[in-house]
Formats: C-alpha cells, structure tokens, sequence
C-alpha cells in the first residue's frame, strides 16, 4: 500500500456500518433495542440513587453502587450512537476524535469494570476467609481507595491502547463494519498488518483482562480452601450464595471479552463480533440489576426503605420481583 493511501489525519472520518445489511429489519431492532436500553438506564440508575441515598453502606454497596454508575456511563457512551444509526440506510458518520473518544471511553469502563470485579472478590474474600476482622480490613478508606485505583488503572490502559490505535495509518476504506468504534473492528482499518500492530492490544489484555481474573482466580481459590473446611452444609451453602451472583457477572463479563480480544487480528468476522457485542453492550447491563443487586439481600433492604416514599420504585420492583420468582 503506497503511502498516498494512508491517512492519520485527524480531520478523517470513519463510517459506522451498523446493522446496514439488515435494513429490512431497522424498525424491529430499533424498539428492541430502545426498550432494552431504557430499562436498563432505569435499573442501573435505580440501584445507584437507592444506594447512593443509603447513609451506611457496606463495602458491597459501595462496589455495587460504582457498578452500576459504570453500566450507565457504559451504555450512554454505545447504545445511542447505536440506536440512531438504525435509523438511516447506510450507517452514519464519526470524526476521528470522536471515534477515539468513544475507544478510550468504552476500553476505560471496561477496564474499571475488570478492577471492580477483581476488587469485589478481594472484599468476599476477606468476608468468608476472615470475618472476623472484616469491619477492620474493609475500611470506608481502603474502598475508596480501591475504587480510584480501578479507575486511573482503567483508563490509564485506555488511553495507552487508544493513542497507539489511533497513531496507525489507516487506508483510504474508513467504513467500520461495526456499529462502535470497537478496538478489532478499527485495527482491521490499519494499512500495517503486523505482529507489532498488536502489541498494544495485546499488552491491554494483560493488564485489563489477565491481571484481575488472576486475582480473582486466586481469592476464590482460598475461598473454596476454606469452604471445603466448614463441616455444616448450611454454613457451607450461604457462604456460596454470597458469592454466586458475583461468579456469575464475572463469567458473562470475562466471558465475552476474552472471545472478542483474547486472539489474533486475523481471526477478525465482522458479522460474528457485532452479535458478540451486542451481548456485551446491551444484555449484560440489563442483566445485572437482577442477577447481583435485587439478588443481594442489602440491596433489596435499601430498596424496600424507599419504595413507599417513591412509588414509582415500588411499581418497578413489584414488577421485577414477580419476573424473578417465575
């Protein structure tokens, strides 16, 4: 590719395909997608004002209440852009600072999410393997400053696999078959097929995705060594419970990720990566309210405080509440 081709010209812009093959369907997608995002602005953003409004929280309230501020910020930075480009034939238009705003935006929360995670199974750790000086060791102090650290460690990440994506030369094609600038679908743009090219994503990986599943791996370890140890099954199975919903959000979360970046950029399927992200970017935010919060017993008790003084909040989770219990 002669160099007339490239461009890293900041005054480009990229193409977002979206769902344009499946035109015919836009109307369907549309109110699929529309109703998804919106109840999901409204669970997330009902167990972070539920929270947020609780004067004693708990370590684990504090996570989840940063949990579900994430989730919002996580939607509102993909679900829009993607919602308005079914509304046209052909895609729509992103500069090139916005499509590496929405990159350093999207990899920054998911970054975060990953040290959140990671830091939530240090706190059942410290709960199951020692209870005893729980209170002592999960300082209001310690929470805070874990949830800064996963912050500044997420979009420090970011903002290093951004500039290194973004720095490459792209070919005179800026059609993204995606409907975000996602960090494969826009390297699969660059004029530079090398093993180099990758080095960024891959050091990503091993910050974002390899480091905190590690330590994640290893608090469940000595969690399941103890558990092993207790004698009554009872004890046995409400410890597990506490841990349940959070195997079970790290599993979706890990899950799709590692299939989208855990491989090499020649395994690139378009078609394949966008169901993967709608998953990801749509199912999984809806899903956890209901498999970690209103599954948590002290969100259910901050919940029920505040639902005869709002009664749109008891509208909501009488309606959750039956659709969990079928």
């Amino acid at each position: 590719m002669e160099r007339d081709n490239e461009s890293t010209d900041a005054t480009i812009e990229f193409h977002l395909l979206g769902f344009s093959e499946l035109f015919c369907l836009r109307v369907l997608l549309l109110l699929i997608f529309l109703i998804i995002h919106l109840v999901t602005l409204a669970g997330n953003m009902m167990i972070f004002i539920a929270v947020f409004m609780e004067h004693t929280r708990s370590p684990m309230l504090f996570f989840l209440c940063q949990l579900s501020l994430i989730e919002l910020c996580y939607t509102l930075v993909i679900v829009p852009k993607a919602l308005l480009g079914l509304t046209v034939m052909k895609g729509i238009t992103i500069s090139f600072i916005g499509c590496a705003a929405q990159m350093y935006l999207f990899v920054g929360l998911g970054g975060t999410e990953c040290f959140l995670l990671a830091a939530m199974s240090y706190d059942r750790y410290v709960a199951i393997c020692k209870p005893l000086h729980y209170t002592v060791v999960m300082s209001e102090g310690l929470c805070l400053r874990l949830s800064i650290a996963c912050c500044l460690g997420g979009f420090a990440v970011a903002l290093g696999l951004t500039v290194s994506v973004f720095h490459l030369p792209f070919c005179q094609s800026h059609h993204i078959n995606h409907f975000f600038c996602d960090v494969p679908a826009v390297l699969h743009l660059a004029c530079i097929h090398s093993y180099t090219s990758e080095l960024p994503m891959l050091a990503a990986c091993v910050l974002l995705l390899l480091l905190p599943f590690l330590l994640i791996l290893t608090s469940y370890l000595c969690i399941a060594a103890v558990l092993l140890r207790i004698t009554s099954s009872f004890r046995r199975g409400k410890a597990f419970s506490t841990c349940f919903s959070h195997l079970v959000i790290t599993l979706l979360h890990y899950g799709c990720a590692s299939f989208m970046y855990i491989r090499p950029k020649s395994s690139y399927s378009p078609a394949r990566d966008k169901m993967v992200s709608l998953v990801y970017t749509n199912i999984t935010p809806l899903l956890y309210p209901l498999i970690y919060s209103l599954r948590n017993k002290e969100i259910r008790g901050v919940l029920r405080k505040i639902r005869d003084f709002y009664p749109i909040f008891q509208k909501v989770l009488t309606c959750l509440y039956t659709w969990q219990e079928k």
